[in-house]
């Protein structure tokens, strides 16, 4: 088994802002500061839950055509990603670090559905990022708020 890596994107926000809620990767604000200290399952629980909810929100917007298109447009630019979750997770990282430097998605293996069709990249991104922390914030009221974890935040 190899070692689960940080799903840090460098875009922080529960340390520089105090979010209860990551912008970049997702994670609450707990398990940022407690990330070091988390054994290999706890650290891929966050990692599945952080890719399930990504999965959920973007998968309906957008379709990846070649995973490897997405890998090479990553590398070129220099995005961390983790290769043991979904290219959808991936994605997600491209958008948030990079979307305001795209002009054709489709250069990165992606491709819009055409209901979302009429939005522009920063649009679409903001909506998926909207959707993705009220899921978040949802999981977090259902799972963790008024437990030990929760008062941390």
């Amino acid at each position: 088994m190899t070692t689960v890596k940080t799903p840090c994107i460098g875009i922080c926000s529960t340390t520089s802002l105090g979010d209860a809620i990551c912008r970049g990767c997702k994670r609450y604000s707990f398990e940022v500061i407690g990330w070091n200290g988390y054994d290999k399952s706890a650290k891929k629980a966050v990692l599945n839950r952080i890719e399930k909810l990504n999965r959920q929100i973007i998968e309906h917007k957008l379709k990846i055509f070649s995973v490897l298109s997405l890998r090479a447009g990553l590398e070129r630019h220099q995005i961390p990603f983790d290769q043991s979750l979904s290219p959808y997770c991936w994605l997600h990282n491209l958008l948030k670090k990079n979307h305001q430097d795209i002009e054709k998605l489709e250069e990165y293996g992606v491709y819009v559905l055409p209901e979302y069709a009429e939005l522009s990249l920063a649009e679409l991104s903001e909506l998926i990022e909207q959707e993705i922390l009220v899921l978040c914030e949802a999981h977090f009221a259902r799972y963790f708020e008024g437990s030990k974890a929760g008062q941390l935040i």
